[in-house]
């Protein structure tokens, strides 16, 4: 009791009047938040390159939920529509019934005035009796992830009043980053000469039951056997929590992925009441909810709950209290979920991360709410404290400063796992990977993680050195079953097979939901990815990248994973043909898996050069010199055919046999990105490097799209865009970071900043993919594969240098 008395005078305080002179509440938004007119259209927007890509459109807002845990995501006109709650699933529905709506009156006038805070309204008629179309441009979004706001200015609502958003995502934080809670904060003051009644009512679907299909709709959602009740909790003796718990009947010792909770809920003290609407049709005419709170902002603290027959249910909570004049108020608000099993295509189940602290019975989502509701505060202030450096430093342009965080929203959103195999115990680190993207739904692939996983490790790094734990686990192993080979099947016209893994080559990826993740790795698909050239390398530079960039002093993750890294080098030495450096074969055996290569390449070669020093220097940490002295050679070696092959004295050619040997390649120094980050000097001289970077940014960058819309990755030898090649004549904007990120450690400063902002350009200015970043647009802006995890990468620009870290 003790224990909630502190949580809850902490998150009550700011209830109380404030005495003295305060700025307004729109003006306590961070500066470099992105920001947008609510509801407000955008012309031009950019659409999909593809008509298999998810393309939900523009309306995206920041995420809520914590790593692992299901997310789900308000939009910036103010419906709730993304729904990331089945592990690895992509669900786009406006659901009408989950809406905030907002009741004002001013104390003596015979009326007040209430509306939903959606700028829209539902096209079948649903909730008709509800006052729908909060006025377009009406105040303003907000967005630094993880926190959002809704900065609600209507001239018929006399207080000014400001939604904070947020999950408690926090740095090295392995606990709380973790939880299934969204928390709402309230920020309320009255500008005006007299008292002002505000209600703000948070009605809720009933979805238990909805989130069984890989389908990206609710169209085979079940609702029988849902059931509200409502509860309440003395949480001290100064304080009650009411809200409505949304269950279902289950299956007598059978916990299913789709048997859980939710729960929303506030605080009840002095000034503020809470009213309540257990259930009510959540496709109906919603008069029982909006008669008495249009009224006078209550509701009829009606208890009366019955058992779904297939019926939509909903229920709803309203917090009312009364502002005088030049009085501010934060009322907190929470939703809450509790949905512990993942259950994957082949019946594999598992326990999400943050059962390790409420339990895995799936009743537990009053609990989580209690501790939203009682830590609302805590949390917000915490996130504050980590983003104020950033916000603070004016060296950097506001718009990068605030890209960085919403840019983050992937980690979380992006189809993330972290859980344990059911019954398997809390033994142990849990499993993570993040989903590539919900259109190419593999966990954790590799080629991708490279660039993006820089984010991770930089502010949770014990989560991702288990991740390259995982990878190294699967090296010395075989996976003898064969998959289909698609793209040489459509080349052939005839079925072309392969093995799912080979001993010694590090796979694509770690599974993807429809299958068995964590267990059955490598999924077949598009390429065959055992012969890639890039894979291997990569996972050498990235465990090397952990150990150097967490301080150089967890040998034993070196040594732990020391014979993984020996065992992928020495796979990759068989595409060797005489010069030390292997050679590709041929086909798209890399990350840009429809682009052709041949023989000594530039991407693939410069890793290559930076893996043997790597590899290098983490036998000299190990004391095992003899190997230190081998890879050394091979360097010396590899580096002198790197150079001899492809330096045309400008810049390397992207490689040294295909038909695009001529091409500027905007990553063709990913090698010498990592190490600078991780200081393992020149891989190619100094002047070598400068030169490329500058020929690039010539090109690449300035005669692309007007040099307004980051770096393509290829251009030709004359500065024209590839015109026959899809991947060639795409900007990626994952590796436009890595380059800005390289541009930033050589001294291009400007450079750097001028790559990066064509990215923000794009995505924050002009057609519309925040929220939503893709893997890839052309120079029309459209888009492929949205919801990416390589943009994460942006964070390479904060660590050019070691000590930076």
């Amino acid at each position: 009791m003790r224990k909630y008395l502190l949580l809850l005078l902490a998150a009550t305080s700011s209830l109380c009047v404030l005495l003295i002179p305060q700025p307004s509440l729109g003006d306590e938004i961070p500066k470099i938040a992105w920001r947008r007119p609510l509801g407000q259209p955008l012309e031009n927007p950019g659409v999909r390159k593809n008509k298999s890509d998810i393309d939900d459109g523009y309306w995206q807002g920041a995420p809520v939920g914590g790593f692992g845990a299901g997310t789900f995501s308000r939009t910036y006109r103010g419906d709730f529509a993304r729904w990331h709650l089945k592990s690895g699933v992509h669900k786009y529905v406006s659901v009408p019934a989950n809406q905030f709506a907002m009741f004002q009156q001013v104390v003596g006038e015979p009326a007040g005035t209430a509306r939903v805070l959606m700028t829209d309204h539902p096209r079948n008629g649903e909730l008709s009796s509800w006052q729908w179309d909060y006025p377009v441009g009406a105040g303003e979004y907000a967005a630094l992830f993880p926190k959002s706001w809704y900065d609600y200015k209507w001239d018929k609502f006399p207080a000014h009043v400001v939604l904070e958003q947020f999950s408690p995502v926090l740095p090295g934080n392995y606990k709380e980053s973790s939880y299934p809670v969204a928390v709402y904060r309230w920020h309320a003051e009255n500008p005006t000469n007299k008292p002002v009644t505000v209600s703000v009512l948070l009605s809720w679907t009933n979805m238990n039951g909805w989130f069984r299909t890989y389908t990206h709709d609710f169209q085979s959602a079940l609702s029988q056997g849902n059931q509200n009740h409502f509860r309440q909790e003395d949480v001290t003796s100064s304080g009650t929590m009411k809200g409505i718990v949304f269950d279902r009947n289950r299956a007598d010792g059978v916990l299913n992925e789709w048997d859980g909770e939710f729960s929303v809920a506030a605080l009840q003290s002095p000034g503020v009441e809470i009213f309540y609407q257990t259930e009510f049709l959540a496709d109906g005419d919603g008069k029982s909810v909006w008669a008495p709170f249009s009224k006078d902002g209550t509701l009829a603290n009606s208890d009366t709950p019955w058992v779904s027959a297939s019926e939509k249910i909903g229920g709803a909570i309203a917090v009312r209290f009364t502002l005088q004049p030049g009085e501010k108020k934060i009322i907190p608000m929470v939703i809450a979920w509790d949905f512990p099993v993942v259950e994957f295509g082949q019946g594999r189940k598992w326990n999400r991360k943050y059962t390790d602290f409420y339990g895995a019975g799936g009743g537990n989502s009053w609990a989580i709410a209690r501790d939203g509701l009682l830590r609302a505060k805590e949390w917000s202030d915490a996130i504050d404290a980590w983003q104020q450096p950033y916000i603070k430093d004016d060296s950097k342009p506001e718009w990068y400063r605030g890209m960085l965080f919403n840019e983050l929203y992937t980690l979380t959103d992006g189809g993330t796992f972290w859980g344990r195999q059911l019954n398997s115990g809390h033994n142990g680190p849990a499993t993570f990977a993040l989903l590539e993207c919900f259109d190419y739904a593999y966990y954790g692939t590799l080629d991708v993680g490279f660039y993006a996983s820089v984010a991770l490790l930089k502010f949770w790094p014990t989560i991702d050195k288990q991740v390259l734990r995982e990878f190294a686990q699967t090296v010395p192993r075989e996976y003898p079953e064969l998959g289909l080979w698609v793209a040489k099947t459509q080349e052939t016209g005839n079925p072309v097979l392969h093995k799912r893994k080979k001993i010694g080559a590090v796979p694509h990826d770690l599974g993807v939901p429809e299958g068995d993740p964590f267990i059955s790795v490598n999924e077949p698909g598009w390429q065959d990815t055992n012969d890639w050239k890039d894979l291997n390398a990569k996972f050498v530079l990235m465990v090397y990248r952990d150990y150097v960039l967490t301080g150089k002093t967890d040998k034993e993750f070196l040594r732990e994973i020391w014979p993984a890294m020996q065992a992928a080098m020495t796979y990759l030495q068989q595409f060797d043909h005489g010069g030390g450096i292997p050679e590709n074969s041929g086909y798209p055996d890399q990350t840009y898996d429809s682009w052709i290569v041949r023989g000594v390449s530039a991407y693939c070669g410069g890793l290559w050069l930076a893996a043997l020093r790597a590899s290098e220097e983490t036998a000299r940490v190990l004391g095992e010199n003899r190997s230190a002295e081998d890879y050394h050679a091979l360097f010396q070696k590899a580096q002198k055919t790197y150079i001899d092959k492809l330096w045309n004295g400008e810049y390397f050619l992207y490689d040294a046999q295909s038909e695009y040997r001529d091409s500027i390649q905007a990553d063709q120094l990913a090698g010498q990105w990592y190490a600078n980050m991780t200081g393992l000097g020149d891989l190619v001289p100094k002047e070598m490097q400068v030169s490329a970077l500058k020929k690039i940014f010539a090109n690449n960058v300035m005669k692309f799209g007007k040099g307004e819309m980051g770096a393509a990755n290829g251009m030709s030898a004359d500065g024209s865009i590839i015109r026959d090649n899809e991947q060639a004549q795409e900007v990626w904007v994952g590796t436009s970071f890595a380059l800005a990120a390289l541009l930033l450690s050589e001294g291009l400063k400007d450079e750097a900043y001028h790559t990066a902002q064509g990215i923000h350009h794009v995505i924050y200015e002009t057609k519309g993919y925040w929220f939503r970043t893709p893997e890839a647009w052309d120079d029309t802006g459209n888009f492929r594969a949205p919801m990416y995890m390589r943009p994460a990468a942006v964070w390479a620009m904060e660590i050019t240098r070691p000590s930076s870290h």
